[in-house]
């Protein structure tokens, strides 16, 4: 079996709309898939899920339930291998 090569980038999940967090669903160290929940937000009283776009492992949450974030803020970092 050959080993392929790998390079380890960062990703990052940003907010696509002003909200509050109403709950952090995955933590550092979680694996991640393309669509996996990783916070939700309330956005006029409507809870909107804010997902990844990437596959990898969570590196770090930026947010806490509570906080308010606006469009553009980093949610989470996710560290993603590229193949060579």
């Amino acid at each position: 079996m050959v080993e392929k090569d790998y390079i380890v980038d960062i990703k990052y999940i940003v907010s696509p709309l002003p909200g509050l967090v109403a709950k952090v669903m995955k933590s550092p160290g979680d694996s991640v898939t393309n669509g996996d929940t990783v916070v939700v937000l309330n956005v006029m009283k409507t809870e909107v899920p804010i997902t990844s776009e990437y596959e990898g492992i969570v590196k770090e949450i930026y947010v806490k339930e509570w906080d308010e974030v606006d469009v553009g803020s980093k949610i989470a970092s996710i560290e993603v291998k590229i193949e060579k």
